[in-house]
């Protein structure tokens, strides 16, 4: 029974570690399909971006703190220019357009990230160490610990900007009604941008926690990007708290997956989870506005 039970914790464990970069992925795709309706498929390369530039500039002798820094804020550069030069020209677009638009620049980013890095496997030291902590019979990974709590602070962090601030404020409003939004006097293209940006950023905190776990790589963001627009899905698109409850839940679907039936099949986890979901409750589990059908 104690062995069952230290399974059962192992890899609870681990599909809530993985499951919380899920989350933070999910909730970029709702942030950005709130301010502008628009579903941003190179939201996985963020995560991408973050990883490999803290990895390259690590090994370029600079701080790891700093390095963190210096790649989220250039990760939030590349979200701005998505923005600008992807986004807002093909405003009015089609919803396929735009969904179209933001695959090819996800593949234009994984173009740029060969050049600029490389196609190898890259990982960061851990944050806190590699000795396990045993809990019940299991063992978690200190960097298990920041990839949760890091995910938790950013969710409290977006909650209390969105909600206790005017800027986040106007973000809502813009969610709402972007006419209204305009008529009031919001500047809709700087809300929008600041939705790209702050997205990025989530991603790219999501792949600096991450790497020392999971190592990445050039073309990560497809398989990241694939599981976050998947528990948004599921949680309900344009739902915050249903990105982070649907990515804990696929992260967990997967883990107890690989588990008990087979490691095979732990990929297509999520986009049955999708395919349940949409069959079931066509809304997601917390049923956000109405997804628009394309």
């Amino acid at each position: 029974m104690a062995e069952v039970m230290a399974e059962f914790l192992q890899l609870a464990f681990s599909g809530l570690t993985v499951g919380a970069v899920y989350a933070l992925v999910a909730l970029g795709f709702t942030l950005i399909y709130n301010a502008s309706d628009v579903i941003n498929f190179a939201q996985g390369d963020f995560v991408m971006i973050g990883g490999m530039g803290t990895v390259f500039l690590t090994a370029a002798g600079i701080a790891l703190p700093l390095a963190a820094l210096i790649a989220i804020i250039g990760t939030v550069i590349v979200g701005l220019l998505l923005h600008r030069f992807a986004i807002q020209p093909a405003r009015g677009a089609s919803p396929v357009a735009l969904i179209m638009i933001t695959i090819g620049a996800s593949i234009f980013i994984k173009g740029v990230a060969q050049v600029v890095f490389d196609k190898q496997f890259h990982s960061l030291p851990a944050f806190s160490g590699d000795t396990p902590i045993a809990i019940g019979g299991a063992t978690i990974l200190p960097q298990s610990l920041w990839v949760v709590g890091g995910a938790l602070v950013l969710v409290v962090a977006l909650y209390m900007f969105l909600e206790h601030t005017l800027l986040g404020k106007a973000v809502l409003a813009t969610a709402a009604n972007r006419l209204a939004a305009r008529l009031v006097g919001i500047n809709v293209t700087i809300v929008l941008a600041l939705a790209f940006g702050v997205s990025a950023a989530i991603g790219a905190v999501a792949g600096v926690l991450v790497t020392p776990i999971t190592l990445t790589r050039y073309d990560l963001g497809t398989l990241f990007a694939l599981k976050g627009f998947a528990a948004a899905m599921v949680g309900g698109m344009g739902n915050p708290m249903g990105a982070v409850v649907g990515g804990l839940l696929i992260g967990l679907m997967e883990a107890f997956g690989a588990g008990y039936i087979s490691s095979t099949y732990k990929d297509a986890v999520a986009f049955i989870a999708i395919l349940v979901v949409l069959f079931f409750m066509p809304r997601g589990l917390f049923g956000g506005r109405s997804v628009e059908r394309v």
